[in-house]
C-alpha cells in the first residue's frame, strides 16, 4: 500500500541531492498555467458574464449572478447544525486568541540626533480570500483566511468558494456557495461573498467584475487551477503562495504508537489523491507495525478508493528509514512538510531542532486533525518543500511594512559626505548631486572630498 524509502548505512547526501531521493507529488504548475490563462483573460473581458458560463461549465449550475445574497447567509447560519455552529465558534475564538498576539506595532528607531527612522504596519486595503469546495467543503478554511486578515485590520474582505449543484429539485442552496460555508461567513461577519471557484475566482478577485472590485491580494487553498490563477497573477496582486497538494511527514522512532501513526498518515492521504504521507522512522519494527495497521484502517473509513488508496501508494507517499533520529530530522528538513509531526521520545526537544516546517505537532496528543480545526494554529501553510523559505498564512501576511525617515539638516549633513561617497562608487553622481544642492553653500573639491559647511 505505501513504499520503502532505505537511507540507512550509507552518509545521507547535502542539500538537493538529498531532495531528489524524497518523494513528491507531480504537481506541474506551469502547464496548468498555459490552461488558465483563456479562463483569466475571459473574465478580464467578459466579467461576471464569464464567471456564470464558467460556473455551468465546471461546476455543473446555471446561476444567475454572482454574489450571495445577503439572506443566503442569513439562512445558512439559521439552518446550520447546532454542534457544527459551536464547533465553527470554538475553531474562531482559538484563532483570534493565537492571532491577535500576532499584530505588529510600529517603532521608531533613533539613528542619530535628529534622525530617525519609524517602521508602520499598514494592512493591505481590500482581500480577496478562497474557500475550495471541490471533493471536500472547508469551513474551516474560511476561518483560517478571515481571521488573520480582521486581526491584520483589513478594511475590506471578500470571500469566493464554487457554487454547488443543487441537490434536488428546487434546492434553495444550488448555485451557492455550501452552506457551511455561507454559515462560516456570516458567524465571521464576512457579508460579501461570490459563488466562484477556481481560476475564475482568482481572475475574478485580480481583475474585478461589474460586481465585485477588484483586491490587492488573493489568498487560500486550493487546486492546481487555483495554483497556477495565482502564477499567472503575480506581480499584478499580492498572494500568499502556490498552494500544492496537502502533505504530511511524521518523524517516529520506537516510542510512536503505530495506531496513531497509521491514523495520521491516513488522515492527510483522506483530502486528494495526490495528498502526500510520509513516514521518516530508525526502527523497521515501527515502520512494519504501522504497514500492517494501515491496511485495516483504511478499510474502516471513507474515501478509499478515490482518494486514500492512490495517495498512499503514490510516488508522493512513503516509509524513510533512516539511522537514528538526528538523520531523521535531516531528512524531514530537506523534506520541508506542510504538517510535521514529532512522535519521538523527548520530542519537544526534537521538535525545536527542526528548521523546515509549515507546522510542528508535537507528540501524541497533537495530531495534524487538531490544526486543521481547533489549534488555534492557521492550517494554510506552505506546501511542496516551500516551507524552507515561506511561512504559513498570518497576520503579517496582510500587513506592509513602511519605513519613514524623518532627518534633520544637521542630521543630515553629518552622514552627506558617505552618501556623496557611496554614490560615486555607484556611478550615480546625480544621487550626491541631490545631496550637495541641499548646502549650497558648502565647498566642493573634487568628489569625495567634497564637504559641507559646519552644522548650525
Amino acid at each position: 500500500m505505501i513504499s520503502r524509502i532505505d537511507l540507512r548505512g550509507d552518509a545521507l547526501p547535502e542539500g538537493p541531492a538529498l531532495r531528489d531521493l524524497l518523494p513528491r507529488a507531480d504537481f506541474d504548475v506551469s502547464a496548468a498555467l498555459e490552461k488558465v490563462r483563456p479562463i483569466c483573460e475571459a473574465v478580464h473581458h467578459r466579467g461576471d458574464a464569464a464567471l456564470i458560463d464558467f460556473t455551468e461549465q465546471f461546476d455543473g449550475v446555471r446561476i444567475d449572478r454572482v454574489r450571495v445574497p445577503a439572506d443566503a447567509l442569513t439562512r445558512a447560519l439559521e439552518e446550520l447544525d447546532p454542534a457544527v455552529r459551536a464547533a465553527l465558534e470554538e475553531s474562531i475564538r482559538r484563532a483570534r486568541l493565537v492571532h491577535r498576539e500576532q499584530r505588529r506595532s510600529s517603532h521608531t528607531t533613533q539613528v542619530v540626533p535628529g534622525g530617525s527612522v519609524t517602521e508602520k504596519w499598514v494592512p493591505v486595503e481590500r482581500v480577496g480570500l478562497y474557500a475550495p469546495g471541490g471533493r471536500s467543503v472547508y469551513p474551516s478554511s474560511v476561518i483560517m483566511n478571515v481571521v488573520p486578515a480582521q486581526e491584520a485590520g483589513v478594511g475590506s474582505v471578500a470571500l469566493a468558494s464554487p457554487a454547488q449543484a443543487p441537490a434536488f429539485e428546487n434546492d434553495p442552496a444550488g448555485g451557492l456557495p455550501h452552506p457551511t460555508i455561507l454559515a462560516a461567513c456570516a458567524l465571521l461577519g464576512v457579508d460579501e461573498v461570490y459563488a466562484a471557484g477556481g481560476a475564475t475566482a482568482v481572475a475574478m478577485f485580480a481583475y474585478g467584475t461589474e460586481s465585485c472590485p477588484p483586491a490587492n491580494m488573493v489568498t487560500g487553498p486550493g487546486n492546481i487551477w487555483v495554483a497556477a490563477a495565482k502564477r499567472y497573477f503575480t506581480g499584478k496582486i499580492g498572494i500568499d503562495a502556490e498552494a500544492g497538494p496537502t502533505e504530511i511527514a511524521v518523524l517516529a522512532d520506537s516510542t510512536a504508537d503505530p495506531v496513531h501513526v497509521a491514523s495520521d498518515l491516513i488522515s492527510q492521504a483522506e483530502h486528494d489523491p495526490l495528498a502526500a504521507a510520509v513516514l521518516v522512522t530508525d526502527s523497521v519494527e515501527l515502520a512494519d507495525a504501522v504497514e500492517k495497521e494501515l491496511q485495516p484502517q483504511v478499510e474502516a473509513t471513507r474515501h478509499v478508493e478515490d482518494r486514500i488508496r492512490p495517495a498512499l501508494a503514490g510516488r508522493q507517499s512513503a516509509i524513510v528509514l533512516v539511522d537514528g533520529v538526528d538523520e531523521g530530522l535531516r531528512v524531514v528538513d530537506a523534506y520541508g512538510a506542510e504538517h510535521l509531526e514529532i512522535q519521538t521520545a523527548d520530542a519537544a526537544a526534537v521538535a525545536e531542532r527542526v528548521r523546515n516546517a509549515g507546522a510542528i505537532f508535537v507528540g501524541p496528543w497533537a495530531p495534524v486533525s487538531l490544526g486543521d480545526y481547533a489549534a488555534g494554529s492557521n492550517h494554510v501553510l506552505p506546501t511542496g518543500g516551500c516551507a524552507c523559505h515561506s511561512s504559513g498564512l498570518s497576520v503579517q501576511s496582510f500587513l506592509r511594512g513602511i519605513h519613514i525617515v524623518d532627518y534633520t539638516r544637521d542630521a543630515l549633513a553629518e552622514v552627506a559626505h558617505h552618501v556623496v561617497t557611496l554614490a560615486e562608487a555607484e556611478d550615480l553622481p546625480a544621487h550626491g548631486a541631490a545631496v550637495k544642492a541641499r548646502f549650497a553653500g558648502g565647498e566642493q573639491d573634487g568628489h569625495s572630498d567634497w564637504k559641507v559647511p559646519a552644522s548650525k
